[in-house]
């Protein structure tokens, strides 16, 4: 019987005593390199769940696979430190968040090193050490130096309770994410880096990179890149005229009103004379952007009184004010054309049945909105529209248009182009949704913003060898609006002698105290996005104090090979570090333009409940509850067991069992002593299966498909067991080596025990060399080739059925496809039907269609 336990934590101590695959970031010896990240883990009190577990087994069995190919792995570990979390709990029980960071650390890395994760732990850093945001802030002053780091006023989401800024995604429906309090809008004057400088950039070197496309649309949507052009209306009855931007020109014969933001100058001017409007006003203030930006929501306005000219069709059009539309966005007015735009539709309902419920008042009768077709579908349909389903937004053929008339959309839309321009009416122009990048947090728990400012209120960047400018410990965490900063007298004290020492001229030239008195620090700290936009560059040379890293180091391993990280709340965080990487490279100091060639996200591993866990739910699963069962090599193999990795999948504690239960019996087999070994002129189908595995890992680890590897290695198991009992007889030594391999990066532990027990090293010998520094196994392709085939059927797309067939009859066509039409599974599907199409790929698929 295997003790897992026992072994398990034995192999865990001879690694750390060798220091196994420690020290692997030295450029000098590189030639093959693999760089693998892990996604910036925050290290919460609760510590490490399955979740974790399977994305880092995933990272490990890649490490530990090319490690053995002959490549060199850099493998880091670090930890985004810095957070609200712990600065929350700071202020209930008073701990200093130093203290509950430092010690969920120690559980983190207790619990990875349990499970076997292979980290080169020589270059772990975490985001609140000093020596690592001395290298933030020095980046700021970079930026800073380059216009990049700025200062403005601007409407941030607050949350009351927590008394801070949010960024806009940790806005959840209006609500504050981690404590659910209702946010407000607040102005403040605020830190923004102007990540807007490669909005064009961080477009188009998307196609540089191998992401899943679900991740590169997220980046583009996020950037929101339009081409379009600004339309200038007069306004009836004033010297004053609105401009909206529009992407769909085409049916301005169709525009029948403009609605404007609440942040636009000329609501404000209305508010003044316009309770209506001015009440209006003040509740959207009260409103997130993500509130307003909610699809779906219901529509809300108030109507201003004026109206503008569309002068292709010289009607008067509402003016509105509704919170859908966005100040910061465009020109922040749009024109409606409510028969081909959904939202438009949905708000001309809204101002229509606003006016039907007062149908006395005139100037709500004025208000109403009309519904003018102007294009028609592949349906013909050129009825009035009346219903949302009838809107026609994508394709269609213009009617009601003048001159656009008979005109395909998009042909329409440059033409009219071209005819606003030549009258001058509107001008062609391109918007991005992205914004600048706001970096001011009302916290304590973050790096501190290097910047003090003079008696008049102008900030100074603090000089390179101040750095890092500390956070200081002599703080209150109660909440007050105020960052907590303000209450730390040694701060302000520091901040005092820091520049009657720096600052000693200027305060000479302007008079000002000579102590220092009337100076500031910044008080606010960083968002923590920031630390963690750059780690992956830190890791390279983490303990280096005089540049963030060296040249040489970040030649030899950057960009990043593989990046591994979950698909949820990724984009602004992908976008930040590519911004970073981008502008690094301007300066010159880094050699590449993307940080991530390659990425690809796990899944989620869900409650036994098939819900995701929490702690609410009772239904989160415990690793080391896990290994103390049934050890860390069954928690690993059985995770990336579970489907394929970048699917949701259920936990079940009956296969965590059965796998536990297959590793048992791989101990078993490849630890028997007693038979004899097959012969090498035996050629027995567990060689056969033995070298088919070798194939198939070798073929499915580089895609991340370990599911299916590990599928193939129970077969083997099968029939190796079956084989053995058959004839008395098991795998030869130099067999089993070959097996123990393959089963090294998915089972550390086990590999490791039973390559000692077969090879008759003992580890404790000077001359001992484990599994893992082993070189990968060959396969021969002889051995390896089957002697049937099985070829799946499809038929319509679907897979129906599998067809199995011998490795010479796979070649001829014609008996293939009779023998698959004629498989007694195939009946349901072919019967009453005729097959329209043969398809025969020789020895892979099969497909039908009927």
């Amino acid at each position: 019987m295997f003790n897992q336990n026992q072994i398990e934590e034995k192999w865990q101590q001879i690694w750390e005593n060798n220091q196994l695959f420690q020290q692997s970031a030295d450029s000098t010896s590189v030639k093959d390199k693999l760089y693998l990240l892990f996604a910036f883990a925050y290290p919460s009190g609760s510590g490490l769940h399955v979740g974790h577990v399977e994305s880092k087994t995933a990272l490990d069995i890649l490490a530990r696979y090319y490690r053995m190919k002959g490549k060199d792995v850099f493998f880091p570990v670090g930890w985004d430190a810095f957070g609200l979390p712990a600065e929350n709990y700071a202020i209930k029980t008073g701990i200093h968040p130093k203290v509950t960071t430092k010690d969920a650390i120690i559980t983190f890395r207790r619990q990875i090193k349990r499970i076997g994760i292979s980290y080169d732990w020589a270059n772990e850093l975490a985001t609140n050490h000093p020596e690592y945001y001395k290298w933030t802030q020095w980046i700021f002053i970079q930026m800073f130096n380059k216009g990049l780091a700025y200062q403005k006023n601007g409407m941030v989401n607050w949350c009351p309770q927590d008394q801070t800024v949010l960024a806009n995604e940790q806005v959840v429906e209006g609500r504050c994410e981690r404590c659910d309090s209702q946010v407000v809008q607040k102005e403040l004057k605020q830190w923004y880096y102007k990540i807007t400088q490669y909005q064009e950039e961080l477009i188009t070197g998307l196609d540089q990179v191998d992401w899943p496309e679900a991740t590169k649309a997220q980046q583009l949507n996020w950037i929101g890149k339009k081409t379009g052009i600004e339309i200038t209306y007069k306004i009836a009855d004033t010297d004053k005229t609105v401009t909206c931007f529009t992407t769909r020109p085409d049916t301005n014969f169709g525009a029948t009103f403009v609605v404007i933001a609440p942040e636009h100058q000329f609501a404000k001017e209305v508010a003044k004379n316009n309770t209506t409007v001015a009440d209006y006003l003040d509740a959207a203030s009260k409103k997130t952007e993500l509130d307003r930006q909610q699809e779906g929501k219901t529509k809300t306005g108030a109507f201003t009184g004026f109206y503008a000219i569309n002068q292709l069709t010289n009607k008067k059009m509402p003016i509105w004010v509704s919170d859908f539309v966005l100040g910061g966005f465009g020109t922040g007015a749009v024109v409606g054309v409510p028969a081909h735009d959904v939202r438009d539709f949905e708000f001309s309902q809204f101002v229509n049945s606003q006016s039907d419920n007062k149908a006395d008042d005139a100037e709500n009768a004025d208000s109403r909105i009309e519904v003018i077709r102007v294009v028609v579908g592949s349906d013909g349909d050129t009825s009035e529209i009346t219903k949302v389903e009838q809107v026609q937004e994508e394709t269609g053929t213009m009617i009601n248009s003048d001159f656009l008339n008979g005109l395909d959309i998009h042909e329409a839309t440059q033409k009219i182009m071209d005819y606003l321009e030549e009258q001058g009416m509107g001008k062609r122009v391109t918007t991005y949704r992205l914004r600048d990048w706001l970096i001011s947090r009302q916290r304590y728990w973050g790096t501190p913003i290097p910047i003090v400012y003079d008696p008049e209120g102008n900030p100074h960047p603090v000089k390179q060898e101040y750095l890092p400018w500390e956070l200081p410990t002599d703080v209150d965490f109660k909440p007050t609006g105020e960052s907590p900063l303000k209450s730390s007298k040694e701060f302000i004290e520091r901040t005092h002698k820091y520049v009657s020492q720096v600052h000693a001229d200027l305060i000479a030239e302007k008079g000002w105290d000579s102590s220092g008195e009337g100076w500031t620090p910044e008080f606010d700290t960083m968002d923590t996005f920031v630390d963690s936009s750059w780690y992956f560059l830190r890791y390279v040379d983490s303990r280096n104090k005089d540049v963030f890293a060296d040249v040489s180091q970040l030649k030899a391993w950057l960009p990043v090979d593989l990046y591994m990280i979950g698909p949820e709340h990724i984009v602004l965080h992908l976008l930040y570090s590519r911004f970073f990487t981008k502008f690094l490279r301007d300066e010159g100091y880094l050699h590449f333009d993307e940080p991530f060639m390659k990425m690809r996200h796990q899944g989620m591993i869900l409650g036994p409940d098939n819900r995701k866990m929490s702690k609410s739910k009772g239904n989160v699963i415990n690793p080391d509850e896990i290994i103390e069962k049934f050890g860390a090599d069954t928690l690993r193999v059985y995770e990336m067991f579970m489907g394929p990795l970048e699917a949701d999948k259920p936990w079940d504690i009956r296969a965590v069992i059965g796998v536990y239960k297959f590793l048992q019996r791989v101990y078993s087999m490849v630890s028997e002593k007693d038979l004899a070994e097959f012969s090498q002129q035996e050629k027995t189908k567990t060689e056969q299966k033995l070298h088919q595995l070798i194939a198939k890992a070798t073929d499915d680890i580089p895609k991340l498909k370990f599911n299916t590897s590990i599928a193939f290695m129970m077969e083997f198991m099968n029939v190796w067991q079956d084989e053995s009992k058959k004839y008395s007889k098991t795998l030869s030594s130099e067999d089993k080596i070959k097996f123990i391999k393959v089963l090294a990066p998915f089972a550390p532990f086990m590999a490791e025990e039973l390559f000692e027990m077969v090879t008759g090293q003992t580890s404790d010998s000077d001359d001992y060399n484990g599994v893992h520094i082993t070189v990968w196994p060959e396969f021969d392709p002889n051995k390896a080739q089957s002697d049937t085939v099985m070829i799946p059927v499809q038929i319509n797309g679907k897979v129906r059925a599998q067809l199995s067939v011998s490795a010479e009859t796979a070649s001829d066509q014609q008996v293939v496809l009779n023998q698959a039409i004629a498989l007694p599974e195939l009946k349901k599907y072919l019967e009453g039907k005729e097959i329209k199409k043969k398809i025969y790929v020789a020895g892979k698929i099969i497909s039908l269609v009927v």
